[in-house]
This record gives C-alpha cells, sequence and structure tokens, in this order.
C-alpha cells in the first residue's frame, strides 16, 4: 500500500519531483476512503512504476484546501511542482475510475 506523508515538507519534496508521483487525500473516518482501500493494491500492482503516496486530508487541512481538495477520497498528480491531474472523489468509487484515471495520465 501506498506510503503515509507524516509532515507539509515532505509533501512539497514529493510535488517537486522530475518524475510524476499521485497523491491520495482521505481521511480515517470516510467510508468510501476505506471502500477504495479495498481495491488500491490491486490498481497499484497495474502500476507498480509509479510512486503513490497518501496524506489525510484532516491533517494537512492547508495542503487540502490549495489544492482544491473538497471531497475524499481524491488523487491528484503532481510534477515539478504542478497539479496535472485531479479525480475527484465522485468519480473515484470504483477500481475502473481510478484505473482509466491513471491510464489517462500515465501513457
Amino acid at each position: 500500500m501506498s506510503n503515509y506523508i507524516k509532515s507539509e515538507d515532505t509533501f512539497k519534496e514529493l510535488i517537486a519531483s522530475d518524475t510524476p508521483v499521485i497523491i491520495k487525500f482521505e481521511a480515517d473516518w470516510c467510508p468510501d476512503c476505506k471502500r477504495m482501500d479495498y481495491f488500491m493494491p490491486d490498481v497499484e500492482a497495474q502500476f507498480s512504476e509509479l510512486p503513490i503516496y497518501t496524506i489525510d486530508k484532516d491533517e494537512f487541512p492547508e495542503i487540502a484546501s490549495d489544492n482544491v481538495v473538497m471531497g475524499i477520497p481524491s488523487l491528484l498528480v503532481f510534477q515539478n511542482n504542478e497539479k496535472l491531474g485531479h479525480l475527484h472523489s465522485a468519480n473515484a468509487k470504483t477500481p475502473d475510475e481510478v484505473t482509466d484515471f491513471l491510464k489517462k495520465n500515465f501513457n
């Protein structure tokens, strides 16, 4: 499963990468986040070359706000400090939706 981001500095370092990174925004109280956790290992296996990290929206509300994360779970793609993609929570309910988003952003 993905690595957890525990500091703002780590987040900033990751999104500044020359290679794309995926950040999953979630919260421990979120039932849709838990549902996503069930199928994410299979999705991650299909995209094993992509670094995927997780951040708790409630622990870092300013980061979530700065990146317009209104609902969770949300998947954001960053590279060189730019947000390249954003899969909003309403469209992140199934493995197919997440897989399609990742294919669109990485193929």
